[in-house]
Protein backbone atom coordinates (compact mmCIF):
# COMPACT_ATOMS: atom_id res chain seq x y z
CA UNK A 1 0.00 0.00 0.00
CA UNK A 2 1.10 3.28 -0.80
CA UNK A 3 1.38 6.38 1.93
CA UNK A 4 0.61 10.10 1.52
CA UNK A 5 1.33 12.65 4.37
CA UNK A 6 -2.03 14.32 3.43
CA UNK A 7 -1.05 18.10 5.72
CA UNK A 8 2.63 18.12 6.24
CA UNK A 9 3.02 22.00 7.06
CA UNK A 10 6.69 23.71 7.55
CA UNK A 11 7.45 23.08 10.92
CA UNK A 12 6.11 19.20 10.99
CA UNK A 13 8.49 19.05 7.12
CA UNK A 14 11.76 20.14 9.10
CA UNK A 15 10.72 17.88 12.23
CA UNK A 16 10.27 14.61 9.20
CA UNK A 17 13.28 15.50 7.16
CA UNK A 18 15.52 14.59 10.93
CA UNK A 19 13.31 11.40 11.32
CA UNK A 20 12.92 9.55 8.43
CA UNK A 21 15.27 7.12 7.32
CA UNK A 22 16.28 5.72 4.65
CA UNK A 23 14.96 2.15 5.04
CA UNK A 24 11.51 3.63 5.96
CA UNK A 25 8.84 2.92 3.84
CA UNK A 26 8.34 5.92 1.32
CA UNK A 27 5.88 8.39 2.15
CA UNK A 28 4.55 10.79 -0.31
CA UNK A 29 4.53 14.38 1.18
CA UNK A 30 1.80 16.58 0.95
CA UNK A 31 2.58 20.47 1.84
CA UNK A 32 -0.18 22.10 -0.45
CA UNK A 33 -3.42 23.41 1.40
CA UNK A 34 -6.71 22.00 0.08
CA UNK A 35 -10.30 22.30 0.79
CA UNK A 36 -12.24 19.90 2.89
CA UNK A 37 -14.25 18.28 0.14
CA UNK A 38 -10.77 17.93 -1.85
CA UNK A 39 -10.12 15.18 0.74
CA UNK A 40 -10.83 12.45 -1.59
CA UNK A 41 -8.42 13.67 -4.62
CA UNK A 42 -5.72 14.59 -2.04
CA UNK A 43 -6.02 10.47 -0.97
CA UNK A 44 -6.51 9.87 -4.75
CA UNK A 45 -5.13 5.62 -4.73
CA UNK A 46 -3.26 5.72 -1.59
CA UNK A 47 -4.38 2.91 1.18
CA UNK A 48 -2.34 4.71 4.01
CA UNK A 49 -3.12 8.49 4.96
CA UNK A 50 -1.08 10.14 7.80
CA UNK A 51 -3.47 12.91 9.22
CA UNK A 52 -2.39 15.72 11.14
CA UNK A 53 -5.39 17.98 12.18
CA UNK A 54 -7.54 17.64 8.87
CA UNK A 55 -11.28 17.01 9.03
CA UNK A 56 -12.11 13.26 7.94
CA UNK A 57 -15.82 13.47 7.26
CA UNK A 58 -17.20 10.29 6.63
CA UNK A 59 -19.35 10.81 3.66
CA UNK A 60 -15.54 12.08 1.89
CA UNK A 61 -13.61 9.14 3.42
CA UNK A 62 -15.89 6.41 1.77
CA UNK A 63 -15.20 8.05 -1.81
CA UNK A 64 -11.56 7.08 -0.91
CA UNK A 65 -11.80 3.57 -2.43
CA UNK A 66 -8.31 2.17 -1.78
CA UNK A 67 -7.92 3.95 1.46
CA UNK A 68 -7.19 0.95 4.67
CA UNK A 69 -5.83 2.96 7.13
CA UNK A 70 -5.45 6.39 8.76
CA UNK A 71 -2.81 7.57 10.90
CA UNK A 72 -3.89 10.42 13.03
CA UNK A 73 -1.07 12.52 14.48
CA UNK A 74 -2.03 12.46 18.00
CA UNK A 75 -4.62 11.15 20.12
CA UNK A 76 -7.82 13.31 19.05
CA UNK A 77 -9.07 11.38 16.07
CA UNK A 78 -12.32 11.61 17.37
CA UNK A 79 -12.48 15.68 16.97
CA UNK A 80 -11.61 15.22 13.47
CA UNK A 81 -13.46 12.30 12.09
CA UNK A 82 -16.35 10.31 13.19
CA UNK A 83 -13.66 6.67 14.07
CA UNK A 84 -17.01 4.36 14.19
CA UNK A 85 -18.11 5.45 11.21
CA UNK A 86 -14.85 5.20 9.15
CA UNK A 87 -13.70 2.02 10.61
CA UNK A 88 -17.59 0.41 9.82
CA UNK A 89 -16.21 1.35 6.03
CA UNK A 90 -12.97 -0.98 6.61
CA UNK A 91 -10.81 1.72 7.05
CA UNK A 92 -8.51 1.34 10.71
CA UNK A 93 -7.80 4.51 12.64
CA UNK A 94 -4.49 4.57 14.44
CA UNK A 95 -3.66 6.88 16.89
CA UNK A 96 -0.64 7.97 18.77
CA UNK A 97 -0.43 8.00 22.76
CA UNK A 98 2.64 9.77 24.97
CA UNK A 99 4.64 11.04 22.60
CA UNK A 100 3.77 14.66 24.44
CA UNK A 101 2.77 14.45 27.77
CA UNK A 102 5.30 16.58 29.20
CA UNK A 103 4.79 19.23 26.29
CA UNK A 104 0.92 19.88 27.02
CA UNK A 105 1.88 19.58 30.88
CA UNK A 106 4.23 22.33 30.18
CA UNK A 107 1.52 24.23 28.24
CA UNK A 108 -0.94 23.92 30.95
CA UNK A 109 1.22 25.31 33.37
CA UNK A 110 2.20 27.79 30.97
CA UNK A 111 -1.46 28.68 30.40
CA UNK A 112 -2.40 28.44 34.19
CA UNK A 113 0.24 31.58 34.55
CA UNK A 114 -0.64 33.94 31.69
CA UNK A 115 -4.26 33.72 33.06
CA UNK A 116 -3.70 33.88 36.41
CA UNK A 117 -1.27 37.15 36.08
CA UNK A 118 -3.19 38.42 33.18
CA UNK A 119 -0.37 38.35 30.96
CA UNK A 120 -1.96 38.41 27.46
CA UNK A 121 -4.22 41.25 28.44
CA UNK A 122 -1.76 43.42 29.82
CA UNK A 123 0.22 42.73 26.29
CA UNK A 124 -2.53 44.08 24.58
CA UNK A 125 -2.60 46.60 26.23
CA UNK A 126 0.67 48.49 26.52
CA UNK A 127 1.28 47.51 22.64
CA UNK A 128 -1.99 49.79 22.50
CA UNK A 129 -0.47 52.47 24.39
CA UNK A 130 -1.42 51.90 27.64
CA UNK A 131 -0.09 51.43 30.49
CA UNK A 132 -2.13 49.20 33.02
CA UNK A 133 -0.84 47.33 35.74
CA UNK A 134 -2.85 44.41 36.96
CA UNK A 135 -3.69 42.53 39.46
CA UNK A 136 -3.14 38.75 39.55
CA UNK A 137 -3.43 35.73 41.55
CA UNK A 138 -0.38 34.04 43.51
CA UNK A 139 -0.69 30.34 42.65
CA UNK A 140 1.28 29.14 45.85
CA UNK A 141 -1.20 27.52 47.91
CA UNK A 142 -4.22 27.34 45.71
CA UNK A 143 -6.19 24.40 44.93
CA UNK A 144 -5.49 22.88 41.45
CA UNK A 145 -8.03 20.32 40.25
CA UNK A 146 -6.58 17.89 37.32
CA UNK A 147 -9.94 16.12 36.01
CA UNK A 148 -8.33 13.59 33.57
CA UNK A 149 -4.93 11.79 35.39
CA UNK A 150 -3.50 9.73 32.77
CA UNK A 151 -0.07 10.81 31.39
CA UNK A 152 -0.63 14.36 31.01
CA UNK A 153 -2.61 14.58 34.17
CA UNK A 154 -0.41 13.30 36.20
CA UNK A 155 2.61 15.62 34.69
CA UNK A 156 0.51 18.98 35.46
CA UNK A 157 0.50 17.39 38.58
CA UNK A 158 3.96 16.70 39.59
CA UNK A 159 5.17 20.21 38.30
CA UNK A 160 2.34 21.98 39.93
CA UNK A 161 3.12 19.85 43.16
CA UNK A 162 6.57 21.28 42.38
CA UNK A 163 4.89 25.08 42.68
CA UNK A 164 3.40 24.85 45.80
CA UNK A 165 -0.31 24.24 44.63
CA UNK A 166 -2.76 21.73 46.45
CA UNK A 167 -3.26 19.21 43.63
CA UNK A 168 -6.52 17.18 43.54
CA UNK A 169 -8.02 14.96 40.63
CA UNK A 170 -10.90 13.27 39.11
CA UNK A 171 -10.75 10.40 37.15
CA UNK A 172 -13.30 8.23 35.06
CA UNK A 173 -11.00 4.97 36.45
CA UNK A 174 -9.48 4.09 39.79
CA UNK A 175 -5.76 4.21 39.73
CA UNK A 176 -4.45 2.70 43.09
CA UNK A 177 -1.32 4.74 42.41
CA UNK A 178 -2.69 8.27 41.31
CA UNK A 179 -0.22 11.05 41.33
CA UNK A 180 -2.72 13.05 43.53
CA UNK A 181 -6.10 12.12 45.61
CA UNK A 182 -8.89 11.39 44.27
CA UNK A 183 -12.03 13.34 44.58
CA UNK A 184 -15.59 13.19 43.65
CA UNK A 185 -16.14 15.53 40.39
CA UNK A 186 -18.80 17.97 42.75
CA UNK A 187 -15.75 17.82 45.40
CA UNK A 188 -13.48 19.04 42.84
CA UNK A 189 -14.98 21.35 41.26
CA UNK A 190 -16.38 22.77 44.48
CA UNK A 191 -12.91 23.16 45.96
CA UNK A 192 -10.90 24.54 42.78
CA UNK A 193 -9.17 27.17 42.42
CA UNK A 194 -7.95 25.91 39.14
CA UNK A 195 -9.11 23.68 37.09
CA UNK A 196 -6.68 21.35 34.22
CA UNK A 197 -9.28 19.38 31.85
CA UNK A 198 -7.08 16.55 30.58
CA UNK A 199 -9.49 14.14 29.55
CA UNK A 200 -9.47 12.21 26.38
CA UNK A 201 -12.99 12.54 24.05
CA UNK A 202 -15.18 10.55 23.12
CA UNK A 203 -18.81 10.38 23.14
CA UNK A 204 -19.14 10.02 27.38
CA UNK A 205 -16.97 12.75 27.79
CA UNK A 206 -18.33 15.28 24.98
CA UNK A 207 -19.83 18.27 26.10
CA UNK A 208 -18.69 16.89 29.73
CA UNK A 209 -18.25 20.51 31.20
CA UNK A 210 -22.01 22.02 30.77
CA UNK A 211 -23.67 24.72 32.40
CA UNK A 212 -24.60 22.48 35.49
CA UNK A 213 -21.23 21.53 36.01
CA UNK A 214 -19.98 25.33 35.61
CA UNK A 215 -22.31 26.31 38.05
CA UNK A 216 -20.86 24.28 40.87
CA UNK A 217 -17.31 25.79 40.12
CA UNK A 218 -16.11 28.19 43.16
CA UNK A 219 -16.52 31.18 42.07
CA UNK A 220 -13.47 33.32 40.45
CA UNK A 221 -12.33 29.90 39.67
CA UNK A 222 -9.72 29.46 36.30
CA UNK A 223 -9.84 27.18 33.58
CA UNK A 224 -7.51 25.37 31.32
CA UNK A 225 -8.18 23.40 28.20
CA UNK A 226 -5.31 21.96 26.27
CA UNK A 227 -7.20 18.48 25.85
CA UNK A 228 -10.18 19.07 23.15
CA UNK A 229 -12.77 21.75 22.98
CA UNK A 230 -15.62 19.48 22.76
CA UNK A 231 -14.81 18.82 26.45
CA UNK A 232 -16.72 22.09 27.00
CA UNK A 233 -20.29 23.34 26.53
CA UNK A 234 -19.21 26.51 24.78
CA UNK A 235 -22.18 28.73 25.45
CA UNK A 236 -21.63 27.64 28.53
CA UNK A 237 -18.57 28.52 28.88
CA UNK A 238 -18.82 32.19 27.66
CA UNK A 239 -21.97 32.77 29.44
CA UNK A 240 -20.09 32.14 32.53
CA UNK A 241 -16.55 34.16 31.68
CA UNK A 242 -18.83 37.07 30.92
CA UNK A 243 -20.61 36.67 34.54
CA UNK A 244 -17.07 36.36 36.02
CA UNK A 245 -18.20 33.53 37.50
CA UNK A 246 -15.12 31.88 35.54
CA UNK A 247 -12.17 34.74 36.49
CA UNK A 248 -10.25 33.38 33.03
CA UNK A 249 -9.84 30.72 30.61
CA UNK A 250 -6.66 29.01 28.92
CA UNK A 251 -7.55 27.55 25.63
CA UNK A 252 -5.79 25.54 23.14
CA UNK A 253 -8.20 23.89 21.65
CA UNK A 254 -11.80 24.51 20.63
CA UNK A 255 -14.65 23.22 18.64
CA UNK A 256 -13.66 24.60 15.33
CA UNK A 257 -10.23 24.94 14.17
CA UNK A 258 -8.55 27.80 13.17
CA UNK A 259 -10.44 29.40 15.40
CA UNK A 260 -12.27 32.70 13.88
CA UNK A 261 -11.14 36.48 15.03
CA UNK A 262 -15.20 37.03 15.02
CA UNK A 263 -15.45 33.91 17.97
CA UNK A 264 -17.17 35.38 21.17
CA UNK A 265 -14.11 33.50 22.44
CA UNK A 266 -11.49 35.48 20.83
CA UNK A 267 -13.13 39.37 22.10
CA UNK A 268 -12.97 38.58 25.50
CA UNK A 269 -10.69 39.99 27.62
CA UNK A 270 -10.33 36.94 30.20
CA UNK A 271 -9.90 34.39 27.88
CA UNK A 272 -5.70 33.50 26.64
CA UNK A 273 -6.14 31.81 23.60
CA UNK A 274 -3.18 29.66 21.79
CA UNK A 275 -3.03 27.86 18.74
CA UNK A 276 -3.79 24.31 19.48
CA UNK A 277 0.47 24.47 20.04
CA UNK A 278 0.36 22.30 23.66
CA UNK A 279 1.88 19.66 22.33
CA UNK A 280 4.38 21.31 19.20
CA UNK A 281 7.54 20.97 20.72
CA UNK A 282 10.67 20.23 18.61
CA UNK A 283 10.97 16.90 21.09
CA UNK A 284 7.87 15.84 20.76
CA UNK A 285 6.74 16.19 17.34
CA UNK A 286 10.05 13.92 16.78
CA UNK A 287 8.57 11.35 18.73
CA UNK A 288 5.39 11.89 17.01
CA UNK A 289 6.60 11.52 13.43
CA UNK A 290 8.60 8.50 14.20
CA UNK A 291 6.14 6.71 15.48
CA UNK A 292 3.68 7.58 12.96
CA UNK A 293 6.34 6.18 10.38
CA UNK A 294 6.22 2.91 12.45
CA UNK A 295 2.82 2.00 12.28
CA UNK A 296 2.98 2.65 8.50
CA UNK A 297 5.93 0.39 8.68
CA UNK A 298 4.00 -1.91 10.72
CA UNK A 299 0.40 -1.69 8.45
CA UNK A 300 2.25 -2.35 5.89
CA UNK A 301 3.40 -5.68 6.46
Amino acid sequence: MKTIFIDCNPQLGTVWQRVYRPDDPPVTINTAPFERDELPRVIGDYGICIDDHSYMPTALVRQCRKLKHIVFLGTGAASYMNVAEIESLGVKVHTIKGYGDTAVAEQTIALMMACCRDLARMDRSIRAGTWQPLEGVQVRGKTLGIIGLGGIGAEVARIAKGMGLKVIAWNRTPQPDAAAPLLELDALLEQSDIVSLNLALGDETRGFLDAKRIARMKPGVILINTARGALVEETALIAALKSGHIRHAGLDVFHNEPLKADHPLARLDNVTLSAHAAFRTLEASMTLLRRAIDIVRRVQG
